[in-house]
């Protein structure tokens, strides 16, 4: 059952990065590279962009025209503003509708391949021992808790070690973020003390 007892500590893993990352840093991040790959969207995209940029150029330049003393010069970058104006709304609706759709796909694969993957492995191997106890290390009440709820009894269940999994990922993330942090005071106060000493 190795497979078992890495692919649950790994599930945990995964679900802890998404809850310190954030699922919408996530789902971001995913659409700005789904917007890089060569699709329909892509080109979109691109149209969207320089729409944009189009738009801000005739706004400025509209701003800088006077309206009373060059009104035909003003007027036409008006009617050019206003076109590429809405057909930069109707290129930002479209986009925006794919995004709803997309971001509506990746939250569902997200919770598939964690919190639905976890309630099945929890379900699927109720019974599978994620490992065996050595015999006559434990005292029998250690050995009930340890398989509680349907694992044999001697072995770890899969929801003990799904509680372990969970408790030790966080731990071990503390600590390390607790180093890194120890380790930054210390790089930033070696300056401050050289200046002083100064």
């Amino acid at each position: 059952m190795i497979p078992l007892i890495w692919t649950i500590l790994f599930l945990h893993i995964a679900i802890f990065l998404v809850n310190t990352i954030g699922a919408t840093t996530i789902d971001n991040l995913l659409w700005t590279l789904y917007l890089k790959l060569p699709t329909s969207l892509y080109q979109t995209a691109q149209e969207q962009r320089k729409l944009k940029r189009e738009v801000v150029q005739l706004k400025r330049d509209m701003n800088n025209t006077s309206s009373q003393d060059e009104f035909a010069k003003w007027a036409k970058l008006r009617r050019r503003h206003d076109k590429a104006m809405s057909d930069y709304e109707a290129l930002n609706k479209e986009l925006s509708s794919q995004k709803s759709s997309f971001d509506w796909f990746i939250k569902t694969a997200r919770w598939l391949s964690t919190t639905g993957l976890k309630i099945f492995i929890q379900f699927r191997y109720s019974k599978t021992p994620v490992f065996r106890l050595p015999g006559g290390w434990f005292p029998y009440y250690v050995e009930w808790v340890l398989s509680f709820p349907r694992a044999p009894h001697g072995s770890v269940s899969v929801q003990v070690w799904n509680s372990v999994c969970a408790t030790a990922v966080t731990v071990i993330a503390e600590i390390i973020t607790g180093a890194v942090l120890q380790v930054r005071g210390r790089a930033q106060a070696i300056p401050a003390t050289a200046k002083k000493a100064q």
